[in-house]
């Protein structure tokens, strides 16, 4: 008897309190609220330097369609011509890129590309995640310029 008692006394002071429990809570919510902005803003960083490498991959493309060609693809081509054939090519020696999916930036929209460029021959650039001029963070402008 005096053994079981024991044991039941033991079971008791076992557990954690409520008290205790929403301390732990609390001091878990400050601790995600935070690192998740800054968590973000890694992420958001990240987005944007796998869009520097990706405008540097669709350049060398333009420049080796240029190699074949002798020119660079035309506005009405476009982008797409590094992926298809272009009516009357017979120098293409494509695809310069695998997929029609690689000429989207990181926030899933096309790749602008302008020729003749402002800033040179061509002009390939990303808006950003605001799909605005300019901005800061996530938001900056990814260019090839």
């Amino acid at each position: 008897m005096m053994r079981q008692q024991k044991t039941a006394g033991r079971a008791r002071r076992a557990g954690f309190t409520l008290i205790e429990l929403l301390v732990v809570l609390v001091i878990l919510g400050l601790l995600a609220a935070v690192a998740a902005p800054q968590a973000m803003r890694y992420l958001g960083g990240a987005k944007h330097d796998a869009a520097k490498l990706q405008l540097q991959g669709i350049a060398t493309a333009i420049d080796l369609y240029r190699l074949d060609i002798g020119r660079y693809p035309t506005r009405e081509e476009g982008l797409a011509a590094l992926v298809q054939r272009p009516p009357g090519q017979q120098r293409w020696n494509g695809p310069y890129i695998r997929r029609a999916e690689q000429l989207q930036d990181p926030w899933h929209r096309p790749w602008r590309y302008r020729v003749p460029g402002e800033h040179g021959a061509y002009d390939l650039f990303s808006l950003g995640a605001d799909d605005r001029p300019g901005g800061g963070g996530e938001d900056r402008d990814v260019t090839s310029w």
